[in-house]
């Protein structure tokens, strides 16, 4: 299995490096095409650039650098992640299907559309893959219930020291007292 990783996340990645590269060299090739879905996420986001250009540059570096850190293996989850979230504005601008007329190009945009909700996919599972060691989530609530457990087992320690200390105390004032002058 392991090998099957590491074999496939650069067969993966290499779609988005690929693209990324060639739209950083020419942004403005996508940029008609870009511009209603890169205004409509600008408008939604206010820390993004209005400017469409920008936003095809940032996108195409997040594809680049991303596809690069999830080829090598470096932080494949996070890379994976940051792919999907890239892919959704590069799939709506550029294989808007609806919305063309012609039925050839109509065909043509569904099946890029299609291949990238597969590859959407693909990224969702590297993003889920723990390569056999349990998830964040899991590990947090097996230490949580381990801490919980060392808890309760210090709190009956505590517990039963106090009750051996207050017998001693009281075994020692029945001590005195019996040794007390009573007047």
């Amino acid at each position: 299995m392991a090998i099957l990783r590491t074999a496939a996340r650069p067969l993966l990645a290499s779609v988005f490096i690929s693209g990324g590269l060639r739209t950083l060299r020419d942004p403005h090739s996508v940029t008609a095409a870009a511009d209603p879905v890169a205004q409509l996420a600008a408008g939604r986001v206010p820390q993004l650039p209005d400017d469409t250009v920008r936003l095809v540059r940032i996108n195409s570096a997040v594809q680049v650098g991303a596809g690069v850190l999830l080829a090598t293996g470096h932080a494949p989850r996070v890379a994976a992640l940051a792919l999907a979230a890239s892919l959704v504005p590069t799939t709506l601008a550029g294989h808007a299907w609806w919305k063309t007329e012609d039925p050839e190009e109509r065909a043509r945009q569904r099946v890029q559309f299609t291949k990238n909700l597969s590859l959407f996919g693909g990224l969702l599972i590297a993003a889920a893959d723990t390569h056999g060691k349990p998830s964040l989530a899991y590990r947090s609530r097996a230490a949580a219930t381990a801490g919980r457990r060392s808890a309760r087992k210090a709190g009956q320690a505590v517990g039963t020291a106090v009750a051996d200390r207050a017998e001693e105390v009281r075994s020692a004032a029945d001590s005195v007292r019996g040794h007390l002058p009573i007047g």
